[in-house]
């Protein structure tokens, strides 16, 4: 076998070894990128989700205060009502006092 041919068979593996290994980094670029791509969309998902978690609290934490509101205003004319009944029984007995039903 002569020098040039040993020469060139060498200079032909050293390009198929480094096609292939561009071909490899190629392959794993495109893997890459595709797992980037996946992970920004998974992101933005997440990111609708707790837009839309932080909307449905807010809207939970409105609702329980205007109970609470409702239940406190519910409470304060129980109250007053309690105080017209006192002071209906007051008159009611303060009349009776003074003309007392026979």
């Amino acid at each position: 076998m002569s020098t040039a041919l040993i020469v060139i068979i060498v200079v032909v593996v050293v390009i198929v070894i480094a096609l292939a290994v561009a071909a490899r980094n190629r392959a794993a670029g495109r893997k890459r990128e595709e797992r980037r791509h996946i992970a920004h969309e998974h992101r933005e998902e997440a990111q609708a989700s707790k837009l839309k978690a932080d909307k449905h609290a807010a809207a939970a934490d409105e609702q329980a205060a205007r109970a609470r509101r409702e239940a406190a205003e519910a409470e304060e004319r129980s109250r007053k009502a309690e105080q017209e009944r006192e002071r209906a029984a007051a008159h009611d007995e303060h009349a009776e006092k003074l003309d007392p039903r026979s």
